[in-house]
């Protein structure tokens, strides 16, 4: 969870309300929050049950229709992280201001349809090799049931319509350059409105693993635009590479983030190590960033970073959706709550064990920081509660 400081996006006002945000703006409280989500395909099982854990805690504290939409100024993701994003942000069209999902309903969800969207080759010899192949010629999957079931769930929801700011990198590959949608974006370039379901397809499509997603926008005036996009981990995997100026307000800042596991790579398993070196490199250096910023501030307890960096095989992979390997990612995101809050070292790079304190009750600490944030906008809101 993390602040970000009222000057950092230029070209609009950054904390502009979201048209039905179900939280006062941060002018009426002391912290700006903000939730970041990395990408990682498969591996949001663990996102999904580190974020049930503070969702439950908030509703301890405010009562069962308690969802994280209601407490962060920006949620942010990539790839899988921006599918969670949309999730947990998307209105429900059945009940004012609420989710379309609850973070408990992340984890079903995977386990439901990623089997569909990573379906395995079950025979045993020569898989691997056979996988090395496909990737020479193109993307191991076709992409097309993770499309048509985030269209199916997110149906005609577009960005400028989540509960709150959200904020999703994708890399168009026409261009050769990062596209960002953003809730502040949209607002000055409503070409960028597009279906939270194509920015999903996009920002998921991981290279090698994805085709790229084609889609096109219209504005008002029938002007169209189109967009070519693959996997958003190519330009920003941890996205607070977005908010690199975060540090000149850390002391008014509070974060979350979730960071998964670092590469290990066997050349009989993968096709594609130089890929996941890639984007794995790029959020480190974001993370070994912001760890410095925030000890030299001496505001360590404003930044909360859960990531698991012990993952081997198969549990590190991005697509291997096998009932055990998914049940075992849920265990591996319970047991990771267990586990002490790490930091990095900024002497080896390392993240290491910060004391004793767990991430549960880390977590539980966010809770109820976040909780009295939004009673205390809520109180000295002109507006009253939302």
């Amino acid at each position: 969870m993390e602040g970000i400081p009222k000057h950092v996006i230029p070209r609009c006002n950054f904390f502009m309300d979201s048209p039905r945000s179900p939280l006062q703006p941060p002018t009426y409280g002391n912290l700006i929050t903000l939730l970041s989500i990395d990408g990682g395909g498969i591996r949001g099982l663990i996102p999904g049950v580190i974020l049930s854990f503070l969702e439950s805690q908030l509703q301890k504290l405010d009562g069962e229709q308690a969802r994280l939409v209601d407490y962060f100024d920006v949620i942010s993701g990539t790839s899988t992280g921006g599918l969670i994003t949309a999730m947990i942000t998307t209105p429900n069209p059945k009940e004012e201001n609420r989710p379309l999902f609850a973070a408990k309903d992340i984890k079903d969800f995977y386990l439901q349809h990623c089997p569909k969207i990573f379906p395995q080759d079950s025979r045993s010899h020569f898989v691997s090799a056979a996988n090395m192949v496909k990737s020479l010629m193109g993307p191991k999957y076709d992409g097309k049931y993770l499309h048509d079931i985030l269209r199916e769930k997110l149906g005609e929801t577009r960005l400028h319509q989540t509960l709150t700011n959200v904020v999703i990198p994708t890399f168009d590959i026409k261009k050769l350059q990062p596209r960002i949608f953003s809730s502040y974006e949209v607002r000055i370039d409503p070409s960028t409105d597009a279906l939270l379901s194509d920015i999903c397809t996009g920002t998921s499509a991981a290279p090698t693993y994805l085709p790229a997603h084609y889609f096109q926008t219209q504005d008002s005036s029938g002007k169209t635009k189109e967009f070519h996009l693959i996997d958003g981990g190519v330009a920003a995997n941890n996205p607070l590479y977005l908010w690199g100026l975060v540090h000149q307000n850390a002391k008014r800042s509070t974060m979350l983030v979730w960071q998964p596991n670092g590469v290990f790579w066997d050349a009989c398993e993968h096709s594609t190590p130089l890929v996941d070196i890639f984007m794995d490199a790029s959020s480190d250096m974001v993370d070994f960033h912001l760890a410095t910023v925030f000890q030299a501030l001496q505001s360590e307890k404003s930044y909360l970073r859960i990531q698991d960096d012990t993952l081997l095989e198969p549990m590190s992979s991005v697509d291997i959706s096998t009932k055990e390997n998914m049940e075992n990612l849920v265990k591996a995101g319970e047991e990771l709550l267990k586990k002490p809050v790490s930091r990095m070292n900024l002497e080896n790079g390392q993240f290491e064990p910060a004391g004793t304190f767990t991430n549960e009750k880390a977590l539980i600490r966010v809770a109820e920081v976040l909780s009295k944030e939004k009673r205390l906008r809520d109180v000295r809101s002109p507006h009253g509660k939302r």
